[in-house]
């Protein structure tokens, strides 16, 4: 199980590139379509439209990469006061009412997804983009999502029936203050051995 951790964590990172990439894209595109404007008195046209599209793809293809480094946002004023155990168990919990809330809202997109194949639908705009290529992708990160959430809090199940609290901290567990710390200055390492290489 943990290779497939592994394969999910550099698909995720993969993803999260790509709609990093995408949003770079439209960035430069709409950087374009004012320049143009301004210099040349002319318009691309859709820039605010494809933008709109890598924006929202961009989220959810994002969503598996924060979850697999837990850099998503948990309340934990009192999380590092409580028994390792409790905390264990709370961070399981946790993971699974994220899957509750992204697996619903995965559901109703997929509905919007279907009406959208259903009915051939294209945007009310001059580009009239068929609007099954961003909502089908936009869908497919929240597809993603849901598989690795799943996976994750599969291993979170045996490694809290094992009692392996670790796992279940190096899984899901909220990032402590040292462990950012940590990885802040790995990467400055790195980058001043590279710079020296």
């Amino acid at each position: 199980m943990d290779k497939l951790i592994e394969l999910a964590e550099k698909y995720s990172r993969w993803m999260a590139w790509a709609g990093g990439s995408m949003v770079l894209a439209s960035a430069l595109l709409i950087a374009a379509e004012v320049f143009l404007r301004k210099i040349l008195n002319i318009s691309i046209g859709g820039a605010d439209e494809l933008s709109g599209y890598a924006l929202g793809v961009s989220v959810t293809w994002a969503m598996s990469f924060t979850l697999m480094h837990r850099a998503n946002i948990r309340i934990d004023a009192l999380y590092h006061s409580l028994p390792p155990r409790l905390c264990a168990l709370l961070d399981i919990l946790s993971l699974a009412a994220l899957g509750a809330f992204v697996g619903l809202i995965t559901t109703y997109a997929a509905t919007v997804v279907s009406d959208t194949y259903t009915y051939s639908s294209t945007a009310n705009t001059p580009l009239q983009t068929p609007l099954i290529i961003p909502q089908g992708l936009w869908l497919f990160g929240f597809i993603v999502f849901l598989l690795i959430l799943s996976l994750l809090l599969l291993r979170g199940c045996i490694a809290l029936i094992r009692g392996d609290l670790s796992t279940i901290n190096k899984i899901c567990g909220v990032r402590t203050v040292e462990e950012d710390i940590d990885e802040e200055v790995s990467d400055d390492i790195r980058e001043l051995i590279n710079n020296r290489s």
